[in-house]
């Protein structure tokens, strides 16, 4: 009788996978080796299992090459098994015919290093991406055509552009041949265009060009935001959708204006209204376009939720990184099978002598916003230089986890009940108050609610669920809350930290503290025994902590004092325009030497720099290596750029009244200096990066 109940469920299985694969038009979803990767209605079937990953981006050509592997594996600490990662055709082919596809552009040997470390990729090929980069990633003699020729028009259905994005595609693929889902590689899927209007038609070419290219990938994206012009033809392009805490993008300067605040509340409906606003209309961005009809038949996925943001030099955004773990809670009560954060991990613009690679109100494409020139740390969970923000990146984790052990489970469940602060989805309880600035001592959290699991019912809990090790089940304590398990009628007080018995369940409630130090790793829970976090190398467990420098000091000597501070120009987009080079003649000048007679290796030092001002700049013999617009936060600086040359530190003072938005805490700095202007140097530190290796004895 087994044997006949088991062969049922395969054969219903294989008809739900045979669905699956029929009402969608993607490619090839079996390895050489027989693995499978579908996707149905509710969500990706991982070899005949539901899953809920979790996809993080991070930009192969913002990260040196020499960090990739490293800095891989600590997106997987964080959870991450789905990377998703921009191609800028602008990093790529800056002229026209000269490709650039070596050192931190080596696609190649990124996608080579993806598969050794067991994760999966997905492309976004463009060929407009945004990402803050110059002109959105479309290089500039791509604009220069479509200046002298009225018919080549970017981002269109015309026979010149879309010749070079099968130049464009055609090139992208000859770099990842033989690396897809269906050769036994980790590409399964490539995003088609981004934040794209259409009409449909010209986003169907591109599939079509895509595909004929070789990209015979398990699935196919594009963002779910704006509504399209025209009605899409189902079942080509899966639609992701996204929310941010904050955006840098807004023209107002106000805390939180618009509907940021939405992504705060658990709702039915996917599509943000807050994402671009300086670039498309409310009705855009509004659910109700024809375009979205059919949403429901698709898998509510993510690939931009914004736990971290960019300031830009209009508007300050400080991320306290508490924004993270309510946006994520809010969508999966909401139903989203799939968290994809935008950005996971922070980088730095590739260095260009004849222009800024990042986005610039001056620029003829992708002109809203001032960006810094080098900079895109993002206040991401894994910052610029892989420094880790330690809030969002352990809070993420614990969800993250708990997706890994019990997320197959989770797919099956509906969205039960919902409201604006609770929804439950069959055994889960979703809650969330929080919403940034308006109300920062809100609380957020995932909890059991009438489980079945061991034999036992978990009537409910007062702490969050983690990870499950053998027969035991660890929780983390919700802070502020007794923590307490009902099983089977009878409830149970649990001392934080100690194995027990609840019923017939063995429990462990974590304090929140522990659950910092607290990794799954092969099946065991291993502990960070110095604050850092753990990762998993070739043959050992490896800590990563970070330290100031006990051996190396920077000596800073001022050798110009900044002239009076520049008045604040309104740019072409009528936000505040960012300083110019040549304004930095005004700056507050700095030098900063350091003795590292004795080191071989500085790719593991940095400068942390805490100062006060409108914007910093450093430079190595005259080059730009690193910009920041002050926000409130430390300036990272990679000391391997640095070495052997003559430092200098440019600071431009920040007028009272320049017409840029601060939240409340910056604005009492400034408002607290001296006179007319705010200025100050307040440390340079070195840091030191450290790697623990342990051996199977952790």
């Amino acid at each position: 009788m087994k044997k006949k109940i088991t062969f049922l469920l395969m054969f219903v299985l294989s008809l739900s996978m045979v669905s699956a694969q029929g009402t969608f038009r993607f490619g090839t979803s079996a390895t050489p080796e027989g693995k499978t990767l579908l996707v149905d209605s509710k969500g990706l079937i991982l070899d005949g299992k539901h899953i809920i990953p979790v996809m993080g981006e991070i930009h192969y050509s913002r990260v040196p090459e020499s960090e990739w592997r490293r800095e891989i594996r600590k997106m997987k600490a964080g959870g991450i098994n789905i990377i998703s990662t921009y191609i800028f055709w602008i990093h790529h082919e800056p002229e026209e015919g000269k490709w650039n596809w070596s050192g931190n552009h080596n696609l190649r040997r990124f996608v080579r290093i993806c598969a050794e470390e067991n994760v999966m990729l997905v492309l976004r090929l463009g060929p407009f991406c945004h990402g803050e980069v110059y002109q959105g990633g479309i290089p500039s003699w791509v604009h220069e055509k479509a200046g002298q020729n009225p018919k080549y028009k970017i981002r269109a259905r015309t026979p010149g552009f879309l010749e070079d994005c099968t130049e464009l595609y055609n090139t992208i693929f000859a770099q990842v041949n033989g690396l897809l889902w269906k050769d036994g590689g980790p590409v399964v899927g490539v995003q088609i265009e981004n934040e794209s209007r259409g009409p449909w038609d010209y986003l169907e070419a591109l599939k079509n060009i895509a595909v004929k290219a070789g990209f015979d990938v398990p699935f196919y994206t594009r963002t779910g935001w704006p509504a399209l012009r025209g009605k899409e033809v189902f079942g080509q392009l899966l639609p992701l959708y996204g929310d941010y805490a904050d955006g840098f993008w807004d023209r107002k300067l106000e805390d939180m204006p618009g509907s940021y605040a939405d992504a705060f509340i658990m709702r039915d409906k996917r599509m943000s209204s807050a994402i671009a606003t300086e670039t498309f209309s409310k009705e855009e961005l509004s659910e109700d376009s024809p375009s979205l009809s059919s949403k429901l038949s698709y898998p509510y996925f993510t690939c931009e939720l914004g736990g971290g943001m960019m300031p830009a030099y209009h508007r300050r955004i400080n991320i306290n990184g508490k924004e993270l773990k309510p946006l994520v809670i809010c969508k999966l009560g909401s139903g989203s099978n799939l968290p994809g954060y935008y950005m996971y991990h922070g980088g730095t613009n590739p260095y260009n002598p004849l222009h800024t690679m990042g986005e610039t109100q001056a620029s003829p494409g992708t002109n809203h916003n001032d960006l810094p020139h080098m900079t895109y740390d993002f206040q991401a969970p894994l910052g610029e230089v892989g420094q880790v923000f330690e809030t969002p990146f352990h809070e993420g984790r614990f969800i993250h986890q708990m997706l890994t052990d019990w997320g197959s489970e989770l797919l099956q469940m509906n969205v039960d009940s919902l409201s604006r602060h609770y929804a439950r989805r069959g055994a889960f309880e979703f809650y969330n108050d929080y919403v940034r600035i308006k109300n920062e001592s809100g609380t957020s959290h995932v909890t059991f609610k009438d489980y079945r699991t061991g034999g036992a019912t978990i009537d409910w809990t007062t702490v969050e669920p983690f990870c499950k090790v053998d027969d035991l089940i660890y929780f983390i304590e919700i802070r502020g809350k007794k923590p307490q398990i009902s099983v089977d009628g009878k409830v149970y007080t649990c001392k934080l930290n100690k194995q027990q018995k609840a019923g017939k369940l063995n429990v462990c409630v974590l304090s929140y503290e522990k659950a910092k130090t607290a990794y799954k790793i092969d099946g065991k829970l291993l502990y960070a025994k110095n604050g850092g976090i753990l990762y998993k190398s070739d043959s050992c467990i490896v800590e990563e902590v970070w330290t100031k420098s006990p051996v190396i000091a920077a000596t800073v000597t001022e050798v110009k004092k900044a002239d009076a501070p520049r008045v604040v120009p309104m740019g072409r987009q009528a936000v505040a325009a960012q300083p110019v080079e040549e304004d930095f003649a005004k700056a507050a000048v700095y030098t900063i030497n350091y003795d590292t007679s004795g080191i071989n290796n500085y790719d593991n030092l940095f400068l942390r720099i805490n100062y006060r001002g409108d914007v910093a700049r450093v430079y190595a013999d005259g080059r730009l290596v690193a910009d920041n617009f002050w926000n409130g936060k430390e300036m990272w600086v990679r000391m391997a750029d640095l070495v052997g040359k003559k430092v200098e530190l440019k600071i431009l003072p920040l007028r009272k009244d320049a017409p840029v938005y601060f939240q409340k805490e910056q604005k009492a700095m400034i408002e607290a200096a001296k006179g007319d202007y705010m200025l100050g140097l307040d440390s340079v530190e070195v840091i030191e990066r450290h790697t623990l290796e342990f051996n199977d004895a952790f």
